[in-house]
């Protein structure tokens, strides 16, 4: 039995599993953006309307809730700095309560996007912390007790 007598229609000239005149389907990885469907998750078409005006959706912080329906176990909170909250302007080596909270287990320095440190206060942790270890206040590496 050929595949017109099944029901199930074939292009003519073309072999099965051939790839199709006119490139890559519409939506897919190598296609135009604009041939996307309304509504996708890649931000293409118009939003979708949300139940209820100014209703956040159950979860979530000031801009709504973005996906309803169960998931994570706690909606993650926006990190700040520190410094800024304390309106330090430049963060002192000698302030050793301080820098070793942005300091690992390992001696390492915690990145930013672990604390919450901005950018200007990051680089002068970084600094600070390393004048520190030079004249002997923190370690360079973390404890080396071995059982």
């Amino acid at each position: 039995m050929s595949d017109n007598e099944q029901g199930t229609p074939r292009a003519e000239g073309r072999r099965e599993g051939a790839p199709r005149e006119g490139g890559p389907r519409p939506g897919g990885p190598g296609g135009p953006r604009g041939d996307r469907p309304q509504g996708s998750r890649f931000g293409s078409g118009p939003q979708r309307e949300r139940s209820g005006e100014g209703d956040s959706g159950g979860r979530g912080g000031p801009r709504g809730g973005r996906r309803s329906g169960g998931g994570g176990r706690y909606a993650p909170r926006r990190k700040v700095c520190q410094f800024c909250v304390d309106g330090i302007d430049h963060v002192d080596y000698k302030d050793l309560a301080r820098i070793r909270r942005h300091i690992g287990e390992r001696g390492k320095i915690e990145p930013r996007r672990k604390l919450g440190t901005c950018a200007k206060h990051q680089r002068s942790l970084t600094t600070a912390i390393k004048r520190a270890r030079f004249i002997g206040l923190l370690p360079f590496t973390g404890s080396s007790t071995r059982g």
